[in-house]
């Protein structure tokens, strides 16, 4: 008889973070008392308290938008060489406490200690270090005469919280500006400590400030008259209230919102590395991407040879605690999303797709949701076209890459696609005709710094990372 090994486990040790009881705003360089009532950050993977957070009032926000105002002042007048001093010095110390920082964001946000250690913080690190080598070229990116916009309020979302806070904030600094930020009201603890690294870098008071708190607390950095650029990551429907905000006024405007990415896989496709590529496409942070793959289009001649390896794939992905480093799927990030998730799922059962999931104990405490992957999916379906933003794949299938770049394109978003196939003439000749802001070739959720990322139609406008990402923060 064949010997089973199991992977013993291999937990990353609570130690190396100490997180506070509670925690305040983070304005003009220091810690101080919100005015609205406190809210709790919980671990979705227990249930259990983190800590007691601060919710900032309209009061709040507008005590933090004025010291961003007068900071933007003396940092927008220094020398780009300066500047860029200070975006070096934050991107090092991210790098010491890299430790630290994804274990925290493991705890607060539920996704795997692998991909927070080995994905989120290096990017979050690469982004300092990349736009702190831009600070004092501004003058060569472009764009005519570099001039900063002001202060610019910023709302992130839950899903990659370190990461959209750096995506954010390094181009906003670099051009010379100030910020006011607002994280998720479920993951702020990584803001918080990036506040404490702020200070740590000896950063001016009031060029980066931190309000917490639900959506009322974003609604009042938003609609701010005194905030002259407004960039904003999560869903199209809060894409929508925000535009209808600051349409008429002179506010500079940037959105990333949702997607319901096609991965297109041709009969050509190496199959392994392309299941490996649907896995990352959909699976990677329990699909909560907004650029995920979450349409699988398979080629009609090769679709069961694909499911059949997607299957057996699947069977060896394991689920369960964030904080071990044998873990490919942690814990969604709420009770509200796991409801979400749920009711979509029930739906595409219910309009006629047939579910499946790998044998998969989940843990009795935390919001837990399997693998799973639905065939049978028409165009029509609900999961076809919502963005469950979560673990669950769509399967649909083309006989002609004519056909898969309709159906590719039949979705009111445009954020990303996948390609795999040999043909690198195919490559370039679907990649032309699909309306998506990033299209991977052989490969998906591929990011960098110095590439830019953002959509087509209700995923929202302009370009964050690389030279694209300067323009959203400079008044061209």
């Amino acid at each position: 008889m064949m010997a089973i090994f199991e992977y013993a486990p291999a937990p990353e040790s609570r130690d190396v973070v100490d997180i506070r009881p509670s925690y305040g705003l983070f304005v003009n360089g220091e810690f101080v008392d919100g005015s609205g009532t406190p809210f709790k950050t919980v671990n979705p993977a227990t249930e259990e308290t983190l800590a007691e957070v601060a919710t900032a009032s309209s009061d709040d926000v507008d005590r933090a938008v004025q010291a961003a105002r007068k900071a933007f002042g003396v940092w927008s007048a220094l020398p780009g060489a300066e500047r860029a001093k200070y975006l070096f010095r934050i991107a090092r110390i991210i790098q010491e406490r890299a430790r630290e920082l994804a274990v925290l964001e493991s705890l607060d946000n539920g996704k795997p200690i692998r991909e927070s250690r080995d994905v989120d913080v290096p990017l979050v690190a690469a982004h300092f270090f990349y736009y702190a080598g831009w600070a004092d070229k501004l003058a060569y990116a472009g764009f005519g005469e570099p001039r900063p916009l002001g202060v610019a309020g910023q709302v992130i979302p839950w899903n990659f919280p370190l990461l959209m806070l750096a995506w954010k904030i390094a181009p906003a600094l670099a051009c010379g500006n100030t910020v006011v930020l607002k994280p998720a009201e479920t993951t702020p603890l990584t803001a918080l400590v990036f506040a404490d690294i702020c200070r740590q870098a000896e950063l001016p008071p009031g060029v980066v400030n931190i309000v917490t708190g639900a959506g009322e607390t974003g609604a009042a950095v938003v609609g701010h008259p005194d905030v002259d650029k407004v960039a904003f990551t999560g869903s199209t429907e809060v894409g929508r209230i925000i535009a209808r905000a600051v349409a008429g006024t002179d506010k500079k405007l940037t959105l990333e919102l949702g997607g319901k990415a096609a991965n297109i896989v041709f009969e050509d496709a190496a199959v392994d590395q392309a299941v490996e590529g649907i896995v990352n496409g959909i699976f990677f942070n329990q699909g909560h991407v907004c650029c995920a793959g979450s349409r699988l289009l398979v080629q009609e001649s090769v679709q069961e040879e694909v499911l059949e390896s997607l299957r057996r794939r699947l069977s060896t992905l394991r689920l369960g605690d964030p904080l071990d480093k044998n873990t490919d799927i942690g814990a969604i990030n709420s009770a509200e999303q796991l409801a979400k998730i749920r009711s979509l799922s029930d739906l595409g059962e219910s309009e006629g797709a047939q579910r499946w999931s790998p044998a998969c104990e989940l843990p009795d405490k935390g919001f837990w949701f399997p693998p799973t992957v639905f065939t049978g999916v028409a165009q029509s379906h609900s999961i076809a076209r919502a963005e469950i933003f979560g673990p669950v794949l769509s399967v649909l299938t083309f006989r002609t890459p004519a056909e898969a770049v309709e159906k590719a394109n039949n979705t009111p978003y445009g954020l990303s696609a996948g390609i795999w196939t040999e043909k690198g003439s195919r490559i370039l000749w679907m990649a032309d005709r699909l309306r998506a802001g990033v299209v991977w070739a052989n490969t998906f959720n591929k990011f960098d710094p110095a590439s830019p990322f953002g959509g087509y139609k209700e995923s929202g406008y302009g370009r964050e990372g690389g030279l694209h990402g300067l323009e959203a923060y400079l008044d061209v």
